[in-house]
């Protein structure tokens, strides 16, 4: 029997959904507690959207570090990345809130919203692969280390404990 296509698994589905819902709700709290003002920045979308951007790209690159899109990976990337970061980051607000403060006159604030946001954006994610990959490359030597004999101080040249 072959496997079911991922996007028709209702586990899958689930996992997405879940995600999604709390990073809908993060979102709709982040816009009731830092409301745009009049022809203002909108710092909440703002600020979901390049949370959101960093903590994709760190998802993402930990994620391929670790092996392939399978099983709790696959899961991990689903209901993190695409149901909470997918629903968390809202570029169509962004596009949405730029128009409005062009349509009411803030025409240079709309494009510098546009702009920044996106080119932040991309500034972000490629932050957060940074991030995942140093400390993938922090926790390999680690683990490493710590599969070292330990050194005698009595007979440096000995082989660890006796």
């Amino acid at each position: 029997m072959p496997a079911r296509a991922p996007h028709l698994s209702p586990r899958l589905l689930a996992v997405v959904l879940a995600g999604g819902f709390c990073g809908t709700a993060l979102r709709g709290a982040a816009e009731s507690l830092w409301p745009p003002a009049a022809l203002g920045w909108p710092w909440a979308t703002f600020g979901v959207n390049l949370l959101g951007a960093f903590g994709l790209g760190a998802l993402l690159e930990g994620l391929a570090r670790r092996g392939p899109d399978e099983g709790r990976r696959r899961l991990l990337r689903l209901g993190l990345g695409t149901g909470l970061l997918g629903s968390l980051t809202t570029y169509s607000s962004l596009a949405n809130e730029a128009d409005l403060l062009v349509r009411d006159g803030a025409l240079a604030a709309g494009a510098a919203y546009a702009v920044t946001s996106v080119v932040l954006g991309l500034l972000a994610a490629g932050l957060g692969v940074v991030a995942a990959a140093r400390h993938h490359r922090w926790r390999t030597a680690r683990r490493a280390a710590a599969s070292v004999a330990p050194v005698d101080p009595v007979d440096p040249d000995a082989d660890g404990p006796r």
